[in-house]
């Protein structure tokens, strides 16, 4: 339901952590300790998953997973067992189990993976992990610019976050722009299911004169602080903490300092820009126009039609998110999460089993609903849900760039385009471009349908024709120098 860079349902959320292991079972445990990776299909989307089983001497067992395409290594498993030639291993921190048989000679586990009450067939294998091979925009050293690992202060909320500042080879008092995730806990790439796009957006930036500055979100990769409890205005003062550093370096012209925002960063971005003077620019990259609520619904249906829903389901579910949204509107306390799961059995059991099947409900309705209501009800939710982004693009009075692709069904361009450009004129805005571009989805790929199951089966990362225009439209209102 959320705004996501990756798919809404995406099974793994990424943490950094060391796992920790429960007791072992009465079976040598050294049958069961290695690597291990196998692929979960899950809504048309493949994810690789991969287990690093250890064993300790005292027959103790530990675990951490890792999910390579959507940038997230050793996130913790806190439970692992082994019984009866069958492994066992459960993370609290994305709410998922596992439970693979092992086969006779030791090299396969043959299970599912549980995870917000749907299950889905997984196999792995044992020994090393499949590599990731880049995708074809991925920059290969050697580089023609500088690349810095860097580290800055939010000195409001008492965190620091680490990223990576690409700089023109040479250059100096050049302009500069930092990038802005989409929702969910990002690393500085915004890493998903196999793509980099930040990491080909700075490269081609870079390439082009243009500092870039790239961070892992707050509570994600190696920055520090709390992802769960954050808001978009959290996201805006780590924003702002970037442009702040970004001033202080020699090589940046504090004048020329910009923000890029995908999809919830779009979203951001104009919050910042209304903030602080010292941001001199902005570009929107499938940012929103219309309060959150009517994103939701326009979001669901167009998902759900494009997966081959029957319209009866689809109206359902529309249904339903009137009625949730409403009472997470309605109540703020601890009422709001019952009366949520009430309102989700009575719309599930209103479900044919068709209806359920085409909307990919299975498993365990009441661990569904506990995963849905943990997320309308959580402090994020509940101000994406209420805030209207038009009021703050009235107050923008920088030079702002906001593309959509035509094809993108999570930020629906129809109804967010024509919005953000009303928003900005009736600001008295003299200085902005607006494009839908054909063909291309919510990650900016060229796409078919536009459907959230595509984004991994593209090559493509990010359009090179969108990639010319961000650099060309910047370029045309600051003086850049040093492009390869």
């Amino acid at each position: 339901m959320r705004i996501r860079t990756v798919a809404t349902w995406a099974m793994i959320a990424g943490m950094t952590a060391n796992g920790s292991g429960s007791a072992a079972a009465q079976q040598p445990v050294s049958r069961v300790a290695g690597t291990w990776s196998g692929v979960l299909e899950a809504g048309g989307v493949r994810l690789t998953m991969v287990f690093h089983v250890a064993a300790a001497q005292d027959g103790r067992l530990s675990a951490t997973l890792d999910s390579p395409d959507q940038g997230a290594t050793g996130i913790p498993v806190n439970e692992v067992t082994f019984a009866d030639s069958v492994l066992k291993m459960a993370s609290a921190t994305v709410r998922g189990e596992y439970e693979g048989k092992l086969s006779a000679d030791g090299t396969k586990l043959s299970g599912e993976w549980h995870q917000g009450g749907m299950t889905f067939p997984l196999e792995l294998i044992k020994g090393r992990a499949p590599e990731r091979k880049p995708k074809p925009q991925e920059p290969q050293p050697p580089l023609p610019y500088e690349s810095v690992d860097v580290r800055f202060r939010n000195a409001g909320a008492n965190i620091e976050l680490a990223g990576t500042l690409t700089l023109p080879r040479g250059a100096a008092r050049v302009a500069a722009v930092v990038l802005i995730s989409g929702s969910g806990a990002q690393d500085r790439d915004e890493s998903l299911l196999g793509h980099k796009p930040f990491l080909v957006l700075a490269d081609h930036l870079t390439r082009n004169g243009i500092a870039v500055l790239r961070y892992d979100d707050r509570g994600a990769g190696q920055s520090g602080g709390s992802f769960a409890m954050a808001t978009s205005l959290d996201f805006m003062t780590d924003a702002l903490a970037a442009v702040t550093y970004l001033a202080s370096r020699q090589e940046i012209d504090a004048a020329k300092i910009g923000l890029i925002g995908h999809s919830e960063g779009g979203m951001v971005a104009p919050l910042a820009a209304t903030r602080s003077d010292d941001v001199a620019f902005i570009v929107l990259l499938a940012g929103t126009g219309v309060a959150g609520e009517a994103i939701l619904y326009a979001q669901g249906e167009q998902i759900a039609r494009a997966s081959g829903a029957p319209e009866s389901a689809i109206r359902k579910n529309v249904e339903a998110q009137r009625l949730i949204f409403a009472a997470v509107k309605e109540n703020s306390g601890p009422g709001a999460a019952d009366r949520v799961r009430g309102i989700m059995r009575e719309q599930l059991a209103s479900l044919t089993d068709a209806e359920r099947a085409a909307m990919g409900l299975a498993g365990d309705m009441d661990a569904i609903i506990q995963a849905q209501t943990a997320q309308v009800t959580s402090p994020w939710f509940r101000w994406f849900l209420t805030h209207d982004p038009a009021p703050v693009l009235e107050q923008v009075d920088v030079p702002v760039l906001a593309l959509n692709g035509e094809l993108d069904l999570q930020v629906p361009p129809d109804q967010n385009l024509p919005a953000i450009e009303a928003a900005l004129r009736r600001g008295g805005n003299d200085d902005f471009t607006v494009r839908r571009l054909p063909g291309l989805n919510h990650l900016f790929q060229s796409a078919t349908t536009g459907a959230p199951a595509e984004y991994a089966q593209i090559e493509e990362t990010f359009s090179p024709a969108a990639l010319d225009l961000i650099s060309a439209w910047i370029n045309a209102r600051f003086d850049t120098s040093g492009r390869r």
